[in-house]
């Protein structure tokens, strides 16, 4: 965990407390265990006669709070412990499908605007008791409907503002897939965090065999809207980019968008290289396993596929198919949303554990430190190539 001197100097806002909601509650116990293990690293014993410290050291941050549903469908959030003066971090995750619920005799899976009614719910709950309210949101509600295009609604904007207007100080989510949506509240706390660092140190922990340099590696964006992301990536790197242009038919609309005629490549050579293809989400999966099939028809080494959010909506067939025939090598995601049991038994996955990144955060926010602290910046990335560098030479000398 990085400069913790910071968090020496400065007092906390207030006795900290979690509420992992049912979506994210696997992901809140481990970050619970970071968070003990922090603070107990930090304890010193003049901090226990300290009024300003009172609850600091603590064996378990989770509070107790139930989101309960009548037989109708209709629900409730119960706080069954006091939050009365509490740093209160709210922890949702909008993408878990797996939980359910019945209604009328039927089983219904929890959809993202039944997690976020839930989320209303808990912060109602906290009845302005609470010293501070903040949510934890990784994958950003409506996120893929952040602007307007003709007669649409503005989903995004409006649940950011309905937050606002709940009391909410501080929203923090990663990745979002346009971040300017936080114009909607610019008088609020809203952070957008990228998981760079954590790509790259879990792809040289798990491939011995990277050569990181512009003749055999190289960063693509499968479509325009992720290119950003991979100039940041490559730049980090070393290395170059390219990308592809999805040509759309916009005659024609199929499961609320348009559908993708063909990708079209723009970069440089990549023949015999090793490629990253990096971006924030696989849905069904068709686009980004498209674009590796082109890859290797170009005749590229291996593809390592990178993506913040797996939601893998039509399953894993499709990944499995693709990598039975070559299409790609590795599948990299994190854990920051739901993701299926069987996807672990894949050969080609590799999962990010985000949740000492989701601790470092809360830990710092609750002392106000600045989140420089927490941010992975260049210098640190490049210590881990040059450690992974240093390991390959001694392996091979």
């Amino acid at each position: 965990m990085p400069n913790l001197q910071e968090i020496e100097k400065a007092l906390p806002v207030a006795p900290l407390k979690i509420a992992a909601l049912p979506s994210a509650r696997d992901m809140g116990m481990r970050v619970n265990d970071y968070l003990v293990q922090f603070r107990k690293s930090l304890s010193k014993e003049k901090l226990k006669k300290d009024p300003a410290f009172q609850g600091y050291t603590e064996e378990n941050y989770l509070v107790d709070v139930e989101t309960l549903r009548f037989g109708s469908g209709e629900g409730k959030a119960a706080f069954r412990e006091s939050i009365r003066g509490k740093d209160l971090f709210l922890l949702v995750d909008i993408c878990n499908h797996s939980i359910t619920y019945n209604m009328n005799g039927y089983v219904n899976h929890m959809s993202p605007d039944d997690h976020y009614q839930d989320l209303k719910r808990v912060i109602m709950a906290c009845n302005g008791k609470a010293h501070r309210i903040n949510v934890i949101m990784p994958f950003l509600y409506e996120s893929r409907q952040h602007k307007r295009s003709g007669r649409e609604s503005l989903d995004c904007a409006y649940a950011l503002r309905e937050l606002r207007d709940m009391g909410i100080s501080n929203f923090i989510t990663f990745d979002a897939h346009d971040p300017r949506v936080q114009n909607a509240i610019p008088l609020n706390g809203f952070d957008n965090f990228t998981t760079p660092y954590e790509f790259i140190k879990v792809l040289l922990n798990s491939e011995k065999d990277l050569i990181v340099d512009k003749d055999h590696l190289i960063v693509i964006s499968p479509d325009e809207g992720a290119l950003d992301r991979a100039i940041y990536f490559a730049s980090v790197l070393g290395v170059d980019t390219g990308m592809f242009y999805k040509r759309r038919d916009y005659s024609a609309i199929v499961n609320g968008r348009n559908p993708i005629v063909a990708h079209e490549f723009l970069g440089d050579n990549i023949d015999g290289k090793d490629v990253f293809v990096i971006d924030d989400i696989i849905s069904s999966g068709q686009s980004i396993l498209d674009t590796a099939r082109q890859l290797k028809n170009m005749n590229a080494r291996r593809v390592f596929l990178c993506c913040t959010f797996g939601l893998f909506t039509d399953g894993l067939e499709a990944f499995d198919q693709a990598y039975e025939k070559g299409y790609f090598d590795r599948l990299l995601t994190t854990d920051l949303t739901y993701l299926p049991p069987e996807l672990y038994a894949r050969p080609y996955f590799i999962k990010a554990d985000m949740s000492k990144f989701v601790a470092s955060l809360i830990n710092f926010m609750n002392h106000d430190a600045a989140m420089n602290n927490v941010l992975a910046t260049t210098e640190r990335i490049h210590a881990v190539l040059d450690d992974y560098n240093n390991r390959a030479r001694l392996e091979f000398s």
